[in-house]
Protein backbone atom coordinates (compact mmCIF):
# COMPACT_ATOMS: atom_id res chain seq x y z
CA UNK A 1 0.00 0.00 0.00
CA UNK A 2 1.55 3.39 -1.26
CA UNK A 3 1.11 6.17 1.76
CA UNK A 4 1.15 9.69 0.93
CA UNK A 5 3.69 11.86 1.48
CA UNK A 6 3.97 15.43 3.08
CA UNK A 7 6.92 17.66 3.72
CA UNK A 8 7.71 18.48 6.98
CA UNK A 9 6.59 21.55 8.41
CA UNK A 10 3.13 21.52 5.93
CA UNK A 11 0.08 20.61 7.57
CA UNK A 12 -2.03 17.56 6.46
CA UNK A 13 -5.98 17.27 6.94
CA UNK A 14 -5.68 16.06 10.30
CA UNK A 15 -2.70 18.00 11.73
CA UNK A 16 -3.65 21.14 14.05
CA UNK A 17 -2.84 24.45 13.11
CA UNK A 18 -1.97 27.02 15.52
CA UNK A 19 -5.10 29.47 15.20
CA UNK A 20 -4.46 32.93 14.37
CA UNK A 21 -5.45 35.65 16.87
CA UNK A 22 -8.94 36.58 16.11
CA UNK A 23 -9.10 40.60 15.14
CA UNK A 24 -11.06 42.54 18.22
CA UNK A 25 -13.89 44.68 17.28
CA UNK A 26 -13.94 47.15 14.30
CA UNK A 27 -14.03 50.50 15.10
CA UNK A 28 -14.03 53.84 12.81
CA UNK A 29 -13.07 57.20 14.13
CA UNK A 30 -15.03 59.49 12.09
CA UNK A 31 -12.71 62.17 10.98
CA UNK A 32 -14.29 65.26 9.72
CA UNK A 33 -11.30 67.42 10.79
CA UNK A 34 -11.73 68.17 14.53
CA UNK A 35 -8.50 68.35 16.46
CA UNK A 36 -5.87 65.28 17.05
CA UNK A 37 -8.19 62.16 16.94
CA UNK A 38 -4.60 59.96 16.62
CA UNK A 39 -4.56 60.01 20.58
CA UNK A 40 -8.41 58.18 20.49
CA UNK A 41 -7.46 55.89 17.85
CA UNK A 42 -4.07 54.62 20.02
CA UNK A 43 -6.26 54.17 22.53
CA UNK A 44 -8.97 52.42 20.83
CA UNK A 45 -6.67 49.81 19.79
CA UNK A 46 -4.09 49.41 23.01
CA UNK A 47 -8.11 48.60 24.29
CA UNK A 48 -8.24 45.81 21.71
CA UNK A 49 -10.34 47.66 18.31
CA UNK A 50 -9.51 47.60 14.74
CA UNK A 51 -9.10 50.69 14.67
CA UNK A 52 -9.71 52.77 10.81
CA UNK A 53 -9.10 56.97 10.67
CA UNK A 54 -11.82 57.75 7.76
CA UNK A 55 -14.86 60.04 6.82
CA UNK A 56 -15.61 56.57 4.09
CA UNK A 57 -19.68 56.73 5.04
CA UNK A 58 -19.74 52.89 3.57
CA UNK A 59 -16.82 52.33 6.28
CA UNK A 60 -18.46 53.84 9.10
CA UNK A 61 -21.60 52.64 8.51
CA UNK A 62 -20.53 49.34 8.43
CA UNK A 63 -18.01 48.94 11.18
CA UNK A 64 -18.77 47.60 14.26
CA UNK A 65 -18.71 50.83 16.45
CA UNK A 66 -18.46 54.46 14.95
CA UNK A 67 -16.61 56.99 17.19
CA UNK A 68 -16.72 61.07 16.99
CA UNK A 69 -14.47 62.69 18.37
CA UNK A 70 -14.69 66.78 18.45
CA UNK A 71 -12.53 69.77 20.26
CA UNK A 72 -12.84 73.03 19.86
CA UNK A 73 -15.96 75.30 18.74
CA UNK A 74 -19.71 73.80 18.90
CA UNK A 75 -19.99 75.46 15.50
CA UNK A 76 -16.51 74.61 13.87
CA UNK A 77 -17.30 70.67 15.15
CA UNK A 78 -21.03 70.93 13.29
CA UNK A 79 -19.96 72.14 10.18
CA UNK A 80 -17.19 69.31 9.75
CA UNK A 81 -19.79 66.70 10.51
CA UNK A 82 -21.84 68.26 8.03
CA UNK A 83 -18.88 68.35 5.30
CA UNK A 84 -18.76 64.25 5.98
CA UNK A 85 -22.24 63.93 5.98
CA UNK A 86 -21.78 62.92 9.93
CA UNK A 87 -25.07 63.67 11.08
CA UNK A 88 -26.65 61.20 8.64
CA UNK A 89 -24.03 58.25 9.46
CA UNK A 90 -24.81 58.48 12.83
CA UNK A 91 -28.53 58.62 12.28
CA UNK A 92 -28.76 55.75 10.24
CA UNK A 93 -26.44 53.56 12.70
CA UNK A 94 -28.81 54.90 15.21
CA UNK A 95 -31.93 54.14 13.85
CA UNK A 96 -30.61 50.78 13.44
CA UNK A 97 -28.99 49.81 16.92
CA UNK A 98 -25.60 50.22 15.95
CA UNK A 99 -23.51 52.11 18.72
CA UNK A 100 -21.84 55.41 18.64
CA UNK A 101 -19.57 57.04 21.26
CA UNK A 102 -19.29 60.42 20.91
CA UNK A 103 -16.19 62.18 22.83
CA UNK A 104 -15.95 65.92 24.09
CA UNK A 105 -17.87 68.17 21.91
CA UNK A 106 -18.68 64.86 19.61
CA UNK A 107 -21.06 64.44 22.48
CA UNK A 108 -22.45 68.35 23.03
CA UNK A 109 -23.29 68.46 19.07
CA UNK A 110 -25.76 65.40 19.90
CA UNK A 111 -27.79 67.81 21.59
CA UNK A 112 -30.63 70.45 19.78
CA UNK A 113 -28.30 73.26 19.86
CA UNK A 114 -24.88 75.05 21.63
CA UNK A 115 -24.76 79.03 22.04
CA UNK A 116 -21.47 79.94 22.22
CA UNK A 117 -20.08 83.93 22.03
CA UNK A 118 -23.92 85.01 21.26
CA UNK A 119 -24.43 82.84 18.56
CA UNK A 120 -26.62 79.91 18.23
CA UNK A 121 -26.16 76.49 16.27
CA UNK A 122 -28.16 73.97 15.64
CA UNK A 123 -26.84 70.40 17.00
CA UNK A 124 -28.09 66.83 15.37
CA UNK A 125 -30.92 66.55 17.77
CA UNK A 126 -30.35 63.35 19.15
CA UNK A 127 -31.48 64.51 22.53
CA UNK A 128 -32.98 67.91 23.57
CA UNK A 129 -31.47 70.52 25.46
CA UNK A 130 -28.58 72.99 25.17
CA UNK A 131 -25.20 73.23 25.19
CA UNK A 132 -23.73 76.92 26.66
CA UNK A 133 -20.96 77.98 29.02
CA UNK A 134 -20.35 76.56 32.45
CA UNK A 135 -21.15 78.99 35.45
CA UNK A 136 -18.14 78.98 36.79
CA UNK A 137 -15.81 81.31 38.17
CA UNK A 138 -12.63 79.53 36.56
CA UNK A 139 -13.04 78.93 32.58
CA UNK A 140 -12.26 76.22 31.09
CA UNK A 141 -13.02 73.22 33.47
CA UNK A 142 -9.62 71.81 32.65
CA UNK A 143 -8.07 68.36 34.79
CA UNK A 144 -9.19 65.72 36.61
CA UNK A 145 -12.25 65.24 38.22
CA UNK A 146 -14.49 63.06 39.44
CA UNK A 147 -18.42 61.20 38.24
CA UNK A 148 -21.50 60.39 39.62
CA UNK A 149 -22.44 57.32 37.37
CA UNK A 150 -26.14 56.62 37.11
CA UNK A 151 -27.54 53.45 38.90
CA UNK A 152 -26.83 50.04 36.78
CA UNK A 153 -23.90 52.09 34.49
CA UNK A 154 -22.44 49.96 32.07
CA UNK A 155 -19.86 52.85 30.57
CA UNK A 156 -18.74 53.11 33.97
CA UNK A 157 -18.55 49.25 35.53
CA UNK A 158 -15.61 48.64 37.81
CA UNK A 159 -14.42 52.46 37.61
CA UNK A 160 -17.16 53.97 39.21
CA UNK A 161 -15.06 56.28 41.97
CA UNK A 162 -12.54 57.36 39.07
CA UNK A 163 -11.39 60.50 38.00
CA UNK A 164 -11.26 61.60 34.23
CA UNK A 165 -9.53 63.99 32.10
CA UNK A 166 -11.72 67.04 31.28
CA UNK A 167 -10.87 70.02 29.05
CA UNK A 168 -13.76 72.46 28.06
CA UNK A 169 -15.95 75.96 28.57
CA UNK A 170 -19.14 74.86 27.53
CA UNK A 171 -21.84 71.71 28.56
CA UNK A 172 -25.34 70.39 28.67
CA UNK A 173 -26.09 71.67 32.13
CA UNK A 174 -29.68 70.20 32.21
CA UNK A 175 -31.01 66.78 30.86
CA UNK A 176 -34.91 67.38 29.75
CA UNK A 177 -35.71 64.59 27.63
CA UNK A 178 -39.03 63.73 28.89
CA UNK A 179 -39.14 60.36 30.14
CA UNK A 180 -40.79 57.30 28.50
CA UNK A 181 -42.76 54.02 29.62
CA UNK A 182 -41.92 52.74 26.27
CA UNK A 183 -38.46 52.72 26.28
CA UNK A 184 -35.68 52.46 29.05
CA UNK A 185 -35.00 55.85 30.07
CA UNK A 186 -31.33 56.76 29.42
CA UNK A 187 -28.38 56.68 32.02
CA UNK A 188 -27.43 60.49 32.42
CA UNK A 189 -23.86 61.07 34.56
CA UNK A 190 -22.77 64.03 35.97
CA UNK A 191 -19.91 66.44 37.29
CA UNK A 192 -19.37 69.07 39.65
CA UNK A 193 -17.74 71.76 39.30
CA UNK A 194 -17.13 74.71 41.51
CA UNK A 195 -20.84 75.79 41.93
CA UNK A 196 -21.70 74.60 38.67
CA UNK A 197 -22.74 71.24 37.55
CA UNK A 198 -22.93 69.54 33.92
CA UNK A 199 -24.04 66.39 32.20
CA UNK A 200 -20.44 63.94 31.53
CA UNK A 201 -21.95 60.89 30.18
CA UNK A 202 -24.79 59.79 28.90
CA UNK A 203 -25.48 55.67 27.87
CA UNK A 204 -28.99 55.82 26.05
CA UNK A 205 -29.47 52.36 23.95
CA UNK A 206 -26.58 52.30 21.41
CA UNK A 207 -25.71 55.96 21.62
CA UNK A 208 -23.43 56.60 24.26
CA UNK A 209 -21.15 59.78 25.03
CA UNK A 210 -18.56 61.32 27.42
CA UNK A 211 -17.97 65.18 28.37
CA UNK A 212 -14.20 63.98 29.05
CA UNK A 213 -11.67 62.42 27.39
CA UNK A 214 -11.01 58.87 27.89
CA UNK A 215 -8.17 58.55 25.91
CA UNK A 216 -6.59 60.99 27.75
CA UNK A 217 -7.88 59.16 31.43
CA UNK A 218 -5.36 57.06 31.79
CA UNK A 219 -6.36 53.63 33.12
CA UNK A 220 -9.88 54.49 34.27
CA UNK A 221 -10.06 56.21 30.39
CA UNK A 222 -8.83 52.67 28.81
CA UNK A 223 -11.28 50.52 31.16
CA UNK A 224 -14.64 52.79 29.66
CA UNK A 225 -13.11 51.62 26.09
CA UNK A 226 -12.89 48.73 27.23
CA UNK A 227 -16.64 48.32 28.68
CA UNK A 228 -17.97 50.08 25.68
CA UNK A 229 -15.94 47.88 22.81
CA UNK A 230 -17.60 45.05 24.61
CA UNK A 231 -21.07 46.21 23.61
CA UNK A 232 -19.89 46.11 20.10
Amino acid sequence: MTGSVTAPGLATATTPVAARPSAGPSVVVLDHGSGNVRSAVRALERAGADVELTADPRRGLEADGLVVPGVGAFAAVMAGLEGVKGGRMMGRRLAGGRPVLGICVGMQVLFAEGAEHGDTTPGTGEWPGRVERLRAEVVPHMGWNTVAPAPGSRMFAGIEDERFYFVHSYAARDWVLPESTRIAPPLVTWTAYQDDRFVSAVENGPLWATQFHPEKSGDAGAALLRNWLATL
